[in-house]
């Protein structure tokens, strides 16, 4: 009887325990399947941000050797932000966030304009012009420091007459404490280059030639075209 039930024992499995056949491989199938997907979606991400981090970094941290850049690199950037107090020729207060979302070449005023102010008007306004279709990714803008007197009407119009200027006043030192002219040279004989995020990044030499300054500003616009658009 012993035996018996040893045997009973040993060699009646129970059905309940036995393994499905496919379940394991269909799980492991599947678990590929998911992994799989996440990679071509990070993939795809990184793709997508690979041109902005790019053309970034080649204007804002790697300066490498032999660049042929004609302004002056800011580095680091320095941000508009919010410091800025801005307001319109009539008193308006104008918050510095809404200049940002295009490229912007500044110009200061700092008292009456002469000689050399009007050919920096003219400068500005032709820059603009010789980008070509890449014109209106591109503002101008005048900022008078402090109490400067404004360009003459007639001056403004020819300037408008090629697109919009935008006018306003600062505060002369909060001014200073953004923009920086080269060494022996004023803070009203420069342009200076604020990309579309509000970072002033480049300064153009006193009395510059407007064809090295142009090449310039195509580099620009060029590394800058997968992510930054006209208008606001």
């Amino acid at each position: 009887m012993s035996g018996f039930k040893s045997f009973a024992r040993c060699d009646v499995p129970d059905p309940t325990t036995l393994p499905l056949p496919h379940a394991a491989p269909d799980l492991a199938a599947r678990y590929r399947r998911v992994r799989a997907g996440r990679w071509r979606l990070a993939l795809l991400l990184a793709a997508c941000a690979v041109p902005v981090v790019a053309s970034y970094l080649a204007y804002h941290v790697v300066r490498p050797q032999g660049r042929t850049n004609y302004g002056a690199l800011i580095q680091p950037s320095r941000s508009l932000g919010d410091t800025l107090a801005l307001r319109t020729p009539d008193g308006a207060p104008v918050a510095a966030a809404s200049l940002r979302g295009q490229w912007l070449l500044v110009l200061v005023v700092d008292g009456p304009c002469d000689a050399a102010c009007e050919q920096r008007i003219y400068l500005q306004r032709q820059l603009r012009e010789m980008v070509g279709r890449e014109r209106d990714r591109i503002d101008r803008v005048w900022l008078l420091a402090g109490d400067a007197p404004p360009p003459p009407p007639a001056m403004r119009a020819a300037a408008e007459a090629t697109g919009g200027v935008t006018l306003l006043r600062a505060d002369a030192a909060a001014l200073a404490r953004w923009l920086e002219p080269a060494e022996g040279h004023a803070l009203a004989e420069h342009l200076y280059l604020v990309d579309p995020m509000g970072e002033w990044m480049m300064r153009a030499p006193a009395e510059p030639d407007p064809q090295r300054v142009k090449r310039d500003l195509d580099r620009l616009l060029r590394a800058s075209a997968s992510w930054d658009r006209a208008g606001r």
